[in-house]
């Protein structure tokens, strides 16, 4: 059984832009990876090309099989979450091996007021 989880102190996993993002990453894996990482990334989805990009890590070397670590990252100030009729922009934590054989992903938000911003077209 392989199990990857990420718990975040904020319920609603809403964040403005420089806020604290923290939390709680959790795993029990078959056998030991040589690590895992906590990323902080966003993505696109809609038409077109998907773009992605991560923007922080926290690395853990040479962990045990079923561990569980506190986390702090810092919200950036950009770019925002929004949601359009064409594209979207999401926020992410991702949980992963360093093989990338397993992982696990929580969907956050950041923007102004820690709510995604909503574009409409005319």
């Amino acid at each position: 059984m392989n199990e990857l989880t990420i718990t975040l102190d904020h319920p609603d996993a809403a964040f403005t832009p420089g806020g604290r993002i923290a939390g709680k990453v959790e795993w029990r894996l078959a056998a030991a990876p040589d690590a895992m990482e906590l990323r902080l990334v966003w993505y696109t989805e809609g038409k077109g090309t998907q773009d992605a990009e991560i923007v922080q890590t926290m690395r853990y070397d040479h962990p045990i099989a079923a561990d569980s670590h506190t986390f702090e990252l810092t919200a950036p100030v950009g770019p925002h979450s929004f949601s359009g009729t064409l594209i979207s922009l999401l926020w992410a934590l991702e949980l992963v091996t360093d093989s990338e054989d397993h992982a696990t992903r929580q969907p956050i938000v950041i923007a102004p007021a820690g709510k995604e911003i909503e574009l409409h077209s005319a």
